[in-house]
């Protein structure tokens, strides 16, 4: 089921829903869509299957989700008010929450600032130099925009051209998105308490180590599945790995009924 809601500033955004269950929210990556980094290739299902309702936001500027063209839509970490904007929407208190690439730094920036609280968190496709090096990448998908029509063949920003045209990309509004997104310092990793999955390709290097991100975070567990930043996304084995992480639902909620129990609550 396809819907929209209202995130910051009333900008509709585009949720999509797969299974019943225990809530899981998953953001997907920059110039992607719910649709091709988790329903496409089945993660979504494979999730659900254990017992998840899994929702999955467009995020602004992305898939399905409008793309406001007013600097005004685009403040600082307007993604982060988006997520809290869903959570709010959904009426969410106990909820898990993960991300892959730009979505997995909005979840760590806003669980790190305090912004929202799941249960537990999965960080895909992130290493610890993705979250603070953000204004090297915007330039690189800013010059990509800039001279989206005559990059040449063999540049390095040629394919990231390519993908943007085959998402049908706003660019005009991704410019601007590219321009909301801050750097999250290493420190504030040490905040992020909660149980956490790092899960990377063996051969994505493209934010750094995620080995290293996931020795920061004080509660993680590292996987690696293979395949490069893009390729891990198009592999089973990336949902498998966060299904088997997360476990049955029905094993948390049994396990949250005996706390429950135990503390007389």
């Amino acid at each position: 089921m396809n819907e929209t809601f209202a995130g910051f500033g009333g900008t509709p955004l585009a949720l999509h829903r797969v299974g019943s269950g225990r809530p899981v929210i998953l953001l997907h990556g920059l110039f992607s869509s719910a649709e091709m980094n988790w329903l496409k290739f089945g993660h979504a299902a494979t999730i659900a299957a254990q017992g998840y309702e899994v929702l999955m936001p467009d995020l602004r500027a992305h898939g399905a989700s409008a793309a406001p063209h007013d600097p005004a839509a685009y403040p600082p970490d307007v993604l982060v008010r988006d997520l809290a904007a869903l959570v709010e929407h959904l009426a969410l208190t106990d909820y898990d929450l993960g991300g892959f690439s730009l979505g997995a730094r909005t979840v760590l920036h806003a669980v790190a600032k305090g912004v929202v609280e799941p249960r537990r968190l999965v960080v895909a496709g992130m290493g610890v130099a993705g979250l603070d090096d953000w204004s090297r990448r915007a330039a690189f998908f800013i010059r990509v925009i800039d001279e989206f029509d005559t990059l040449p063949h063999g540049d390095p920003g040629w394919l990231a051209a390519q993908f943007l045209k085959s998402q049908k990309v706003d660019r005009v509004a991704a410019r601007l998105l590219l321009g909301s997104i801050s750097d999250l310092p290493p420190g504030l990793l040490a905040s992020v308490d909660m149980p956490a999955l790092v899960v990377c390709g063996d051969q994505d290097d493209d934010n750094g180590s995620s080995v290293e991100l996931a020795k920061r975070l004080p509660d993680a567990v590292h996987v690696e599945v293979p395949g490069t930043h893009m390729g891990s996304v198009a592999r089973k084995e990336l949902g498998i790995a966060i299904a088997g992480w997360l476990g049955p639902a029905s094993r948390l909620e049994a396990l949250a009924s005996g706390e429950t129990g135990a503390h007389g609550r």
